[in-house]
């Protein structure tokens, strides 16, 4: 039963997949009921084992406490397992309700889908044996808790700075949207025209009061590191005493074996120097490289024979104009606890991506609320600049900033927020605190098991 309600739950969830599959018909669509069902039947493995040891419970509240600590455990197993898929992790529809969102500072995302599951499911008990006044006190005990979670959100939202006080007087950064619709980004008759483009938007009424411009994933589509001229032209979009950050692919020098290239992240000064560079770390399988490519005859989505090479992990850089900031490529955003590099961090969170590939879906809108709960979670500031929207500035509270919606061409100039003075819980113990959680229902779970049986 638990198998059935996931593969309801992700299909319906994924479905934008198809839309990615359909930039080139021809070759892809036959992959799709694979790629959406098959990935939906993975994914709802993790949901049948969580009922099937919830199973293992005694009945009534019991063992709502049971699921809703499995129900956590397979969310944290789908960071890691196969390269890690987190996608719409169930703390995630919180995000209408910002004072729910805060908990997440504390015990992340994984820990607040825990409660999320306990509340939502504790009204089940009302149909089992045993007193009514026990099976109302489990209900009304779970959503007392619920109230008491928002209140504490709330109230941090209180105490804190208003968006506008928060951002008076921070440097504006210009985030470039472009709308370049997938089907048309790497067309060769196209590529030299769309590079224009965004130096076009990025120099628009207001340019030089930017601190820094931002360019999203792969918006320049060349090889910069061996262009001297395109690389000139992106310099032209750095405004006064600051830089272009922008996605490029990165290939190894000509002639230079073995072959490999990188999705990155490129910073370009006025001059036309790369000052930093960062490789995406997280690759997507089948998108970017794939997997068991000796055994399966298959290529990758996106063009090119060579798949990507990964980087070494998240880091720290730097860039004038900007405080120090941890790039995050596409969905690296939605990996909790994986988002900033140890040792370094960051005052900012920027996160470049393509959502072209997912159309007017509900793909990019979930993939914009994983990296604002990466904001509430590490109390950092987050930047996102996406090809097709939706471009974002949001602050280390989750609140929205500015934005740019949905399938628009313009420029997006937002101040940019302080990061959360000192750090987060969760920032501090990322794999402790939500497992913490789990176990704590767990052992309520079972508590509450024998003192039902003692008491029977």
């Amino acid at each position: 039963v638990g198998w059935w309600f996931g593969l309801g739950h992700f299909s319906a969830a994924l479905y934008w997949i198809a839309h990615a599959l359909l930039t080139e018909p021809d070759k892809y669509a036959w992959m799709i009921p694979f790629a959406v069902v098959g990935l939906a039947a993975v994914l709802a493995v993790f949901v049948g084992l969580a009922t099937l040891a919830a199973r293992l419970a005694p009945g009534g509240a019991a063992r709502v406490l049971a699921l809703a600590g499995a129900w956590g455990v397979g969310e944290w197993l789908r960071v890691w397992v196969l390269t890690g898929f987190p996608w719409n992790l169930l703390g995630t529809v919180w995000m209408p309700v910002p004072a729910m969102l805060q908990t997440a500072a504390i015990i992340g995302t994984l820990g607040l889908g825990v409660a999320t599951v306990a509340v939502a499911a504790m009204p089940a008990v009302l149909g089992d044996g045993g007193p009514r006044r026990r099976r109302l006190a489990a209900v009304a005990a779970a959503h007392v808790a619920l109230g008491l979670v928002w209140a504490g959100g709330a109230a941090r939202l209180a105490a804190a700075p208003s968006v506008a006080e928060l951002t008076a007087g921070a440097p504006m950064v210009r985030i470039v949207q472009a709308n370049i619709a997938q089907s048309h980004k790497w067309r060769e008759d196209l590529r030299e025209a769309h590079l224009r483009r965004h130096v076009a938007l990025s120099r628009a009424p207001g340019f030089e009061a930017a601190a820094a411009v931002i360019w999203p994933e792969t918006a320049a589509p060349f090889f910069l590191e061996h262009d001297p001229r395109r690389r000139a032209l992106v310099a032209g979009a750095a405004p006064p005493g600051g830089a272009v950050i922008t996605g490029a692919p990165r290939a190894t020098p000509p002639g230079q074996r073995p072959f490999r290239v990188w999705n990155s992240l490129q910073v370009i000064d006025a001059e036309g120097g790369i000052l930093a560079t960062y490789d995406k770390a997280h690759l997507v399988p089948f998108g970017e490289y794939v997997p068991f490519r000796g055994l399966l005859p298959l290529d990758k989505i996106t063009p090119g024979g060579t798949d990507f090479s990964a980087g070494p992990g998240p880091r720290t850089l730097r860039a004038p104009g900007l405080p120090p900031f941890s790039p995050l490529i596409c969905y690296e955003a939605i990996f909790p606890g994986a988002v900033v590099a140890a040792g370094d961090r960051p005052a900012l969170l920027l996160n470049v991506t393509n959502d072209g590939w997912f159309g007017i879906s509900a793909g990019p809108h979930q993939h914009l609320a994983a990296a604002r709960m990466r904001a509430v979670e590490e109390g950092l500031p987050l930047v996102r600049a996406a090809n097709t929207g939706i471009s974002a500035v949001v602050d280390g509270l989750g609140r929205t900033v500015a934005s740019l919606p949905l399938g628009e061409e313009g420029v997006l100039d937002a101040p940019l927020p302080p990061p959360w003075p000192g750090t987060t819980f969760f920032s501090r113990y990322p794999f402790a605190a939500p497992l913490t959680v789990m176990m704590a229902f767990f052992l309520s779970s079972y508590l509450l098991g024998r003192y039902i049986s003692r008491v029977q």
